[in-house]
C-alpha cells in the first residue's frame, strides 16, 4: 500500500461534511450575537414605575406613580352616583 506523504492525513469525505453542515445550522440558536440590556438600570423601561389612570372619557392612562404622589387629592372617597356623574354616566339618564 502506498501512503500518503503530503502529511495531510485522509480525505474529507461525504459522511464527514454532513456532520459539519448540521451543527452550522445550530448556531443561530445558540445565540452568540445577542446583546444583554440590563433592564433594571433603565427606569423608562420599569413597568413599576407607572400606574394606570382612568379619565372622564373613559379611556386609561399610563402615568408616572411620583406625579402620582406630587398630585393635588381632591376627594378621597366618592360614592358611586358621583363617580357616574364624573364619567357622564348619570343613572338618572336611563
Amino acid at each position: 500500500m502506498m501512503e500518503n506523504k503530503t502529511g495531510k492525513g485522509k480525505p474529507i469525505s461525504r459522511r464527514s461534511i454532513l456532520p459539519l453542515l448540521g451543527s452550522t445550522l445550530l448556531i443561530p440558536f445558540l445565540g452568540f450575537g445577542k446583546e444583554k440590556v440590563n433592564e433594571s438600570n433603565n427606569p423608562d423601561n420599569d413597568n413599576s414605575d407607572y400606574k394606570i389612570l382612568l379619565r372622564p372619557d373613559g379611556t386609561t392612562v399610563k402615568v408616572r406613580a411620583n406625579a402620582v404622589k406630587q398630585a393635588n387629592l381632591v376627594k378621597k372617597n366618592i360614592s358611586n352616583k358621583s363617580f357616574l356623574k364624573w364619567l357622564g354616566k348619570d343613572s338618572e339618564s336611563k
